[in-house]
């Protein structure tokens, strides 16, 4: 059977049974509640799977049914309002799944923070499964708990969707599960405020708090590190080339090592304390020399985007 934590590059996905046939790709969609189970699943019918939603566990080996002659993957959302959902029927159910070596499946865990899944119910108006006589933050904390035991497994490929634009959530999903088109690593540039916390799907972490702050510039304060003057400014600090010297220095030989381990995807951000001015400039100038070697880039800063100070 395949290591289940990999992903799978679109040319080897689906991949070969023990017997040499085709197996059936299944993507299993779960996680909490409000944290986009559906928009997962649109995107899912986006890329070509067929997308089957709240299934009773009852009917999931009937669904699953490798070898007859269905081409198309099917992506699957189940959660805590399924029917006859149980925790530990639903790993047992994904357990045998997994053994399955006619199966190619992988597990996505949506979540994100209590208070964003608080206000996605509360501006939708829509009311909470667990939430229908106790409180709506209730409702979170106790689904948190009962899921618990699956978020932490190691085959789980978990997206915090929190701080997610549609458009940004479904291109990390088709990464994360490996279904882009063109082969090799990605690298996302984001920058943030430390203020408002480290993103949680970063896998590098460099801080541009030491730099000159432009905030205490007042004709650059308005400004963000898009604009050259704010870049020239940042740059102009003594300790910025050898800054960017290093930092460069310290990822040309793990780009390739990642690659090479079969990572799809990485995550570089850069802080500082608004996330306006000096990480913008970072990170602006990293992506920029990371497509300069060649590099597939996503570039996102967090605070601009969300119209943060």
């Amino acid at each position: 059977m395949s290591d289940p934590t990999q992903p799978i590059p679109i040319g080897t996905f689906p991949l070969p049974a023990a017997d040499g046939r085709e197996a059936e790709r299944v993507v299993v969609v779960t996680g909490m509640s409000g944290a986009g189970k559906t928009l997962a699943l649109k995107a899912l019918e986006d890329l070509g799977f067929e997308a089957v939603d709240n299934l009773p566990l009852s009917l999931l080996s009937s669904l699953v049914r490798p070898g007859d002659g269905v081409a198309r993957p099917l992506a699957i959302g189940i959660d805590i309002r399924t029917r006859d959902f149980g925790i530990e029927h639903f790993l047992s159910a994904i357990d045998r799944l997994a053994a399955d070596d006619s199966v190619a499946l992988r597990i996505v865990f949506l979540d994100a923070d209590d208070d964003v899944l608080t206000r996605r119910y509360t501006e939708t108006r829509r009311r909470h499964p667990l939430a229908v006589d106790r409180p709506l933050i209730d409702g979170i904390r106790h689904e948190r708990v009962l899921v618990a035991s699956l978020r932490s497994r190691p085959d789980v490929t978990v997206i915090d969707t929190s701080n997610l634009a549609p458009a940004e959530f479904k291109r990390m999903l088709a990464l994360r599960l490996g279904l882009e088109a063109d082969r090799g690593l990605v690298v996302f540039v984001t920058s943030f405020a430390y203020r408002n916390g480290l993103p949680r799907e970063a896998d590098l972490v460099f801080d541009a708090r030491f730099l000159d702050n432009p905030h205490y510039v007042e004709a650059l304060r308005p400004l963000t590190g898009r604009d050259a003057a704010v870049a020239a400014h940042v740059a102009a600090d003594p300790a910025f080339p050898a800054f960017f010297d290093a930092l460069t220095n310290l990822l040309a030989p793990l780009l390739p090592r990642f690659a090479a381990e079969g990572k799809s995807y990485l995550t570089v951000a850069v802080g500082c304390t608004g996330g306006r001015h000096r990480s913008v400039v970072v990170a602006e100038r990293l992506a920029a020399w990371l497509k300069q070697g060649g590099a597939r880039v996503e570039l996102r800063h967090r605070e601009l985007e969300e119209g943060g100070h």
